[in-house]
């Protein structure tokens, strides 16, 4: 088992700290709550009531998009737990849009997504069962989260399968794989999504216990998935693997200095990996976020700068998890049969790696 997160994280750092690309998923190193000045939203967040801490409202079936994307404003907030809760945020991003058509890409095909609770990873698993597939969803203790991530897929005629338990366990990532067989008798995708982030000034002031959490539950947690999924990918023709890298391995971040070189190794991973397995047939891509609406952002990162959180893109907003939840079903469709090793890009108009 991985060492349990350390307690707090340097409050001066977190207000420092530029955002960076959002992920939810295993366990966190907590972050020490602002003590005064939280906004009147913050204050109106859910009630009490389930494992979580909090009551989510029961979610739509899928949000329309048509307006929300081009809007950058929100109240600040800010959350005093890692991972993050989605029915807290204000605004609550949006899953999937109504209009988001299907082509049933994926009919009676299983997905495993880690960090499927909320963020990228609910958005994926609603567009993979929108496309016909059946969902294994990891998460680490998000239980209303995660119970909102079911009906959404359940709603789009689909099973959904909830794993709660730690990603950078590898025990627990090989009875991950074992359950989502049992329950779907296949396994046809591997998102590894779920990661953490955790904001010092200072190389200096990155203890050994956060460095080792950040690298077990970003990159270590991709080792162990991909090889207990690796022999059931492999009894499937078309099988694919995409992996969820950030903008900041392509330009770095001051302030993320162990989460920057996570995301730097899942590109390499993703590259070496590709290599190995062409011969198998499995493919093996990446997508980069930018900055997107998710709950590591109020959870990472102090009111003020959740506030204007992606104004900074050429876009002059932060992008919606749904916005990237196309690239995973492009990657992973036979629409991609020719690309693997590859990244694709979704920042707001970033040019990184030219």
């Amino acid at each position: 088992m991985a060492k349990k997160a350390p307690k707090k994280t340097a409050k001066k750092a977190a207000k420092k700290a530029a955002p960076a690309t959002p992920k939810a998923g295993a366990k966190k190193v907590a972050k020490k709550a602002t003590a005064k000045g939280k906004s009147a939203s913050k204050k109106k967040a859910g009630k009490k009531g389930t494992t979580d801490g909090k009551s989510a409202p029961p979610p739509s079936r899928s949000m329309s998009g048509n307006t929300a994307e081009r809007s950058n404003e929100r109240p600040p907030q800010e959350q005093d737990r890692q991972p993050g809760l989605q029915h807290e945020m204000d605004p609550v991003p949006i899953a999937l849009p109504d209009d988001w058509t299907s082509a049933g890409r994926f009919t009676d095909k299983t997905l495993l997504v880690t960090g499927g609770d909320s963020g990228i990873g609910r958005s994926v698993a609603v567009a993979f069962a929108r496309e016909g597939a059946n969902v294994a969803c990891l998460y680490l203790d998000e239980d209303s989260d995660a119970e909102a991530t079911r009906e959404l897929v359940e709603a789009e005629g689909r099973e959904c399968l909830l794993l709660r338990g730690d990603a950078g366990d590898r025990a627990f990532c090989d009875e991950a794989v074992a359950k989502t067989i049992d329950r779907f008798g296949r396994l046809d995708t591997l998102v590894n999504n779920a990661a953490e982030q955790h904001p010092q000034d200072s190389i200096t002031d990155i203890s050994d216990e956060q460095l080792e959490r950040t690298f077990r539950t970003n990159i270590f947690a991709y080792f162990f998935l991909t090889r207990a999924a690796l022999p059931y990918l492999k009894e499937h023709d078309g099988s694919t693997i995409v992996n969820t890298c950030s903008v900041v391995a392509f330009r770095g971040h001051k302030q993320l200095l162990d989460y920057s070189s996570t995301k730097g190794a899942i590109v390499a991973f993703t590259r070496s990996l590709s290599l190995q397995l062409a011969g198998d047939g499995i493919r093996v891509n990446s997508v980069a976020p930018g900055p997107i609406w998710t709950p590591l952002i109020p959870a990472t990162f102090p009111e003020e700068k959740v506030e204007s959180f992606g104004s900074g893109t050429p876009l002059g907003r932060a992008g919606q998890p749904w916005e990237c939840a196309g690239a995973y079903v492009f990657l992973a469709s036979r629409e991609s049969t020719y690309i693997t090793g590859q990244t694709i890009h979704i920042n707001g108009g970033e040019v990184v790696g030219g």
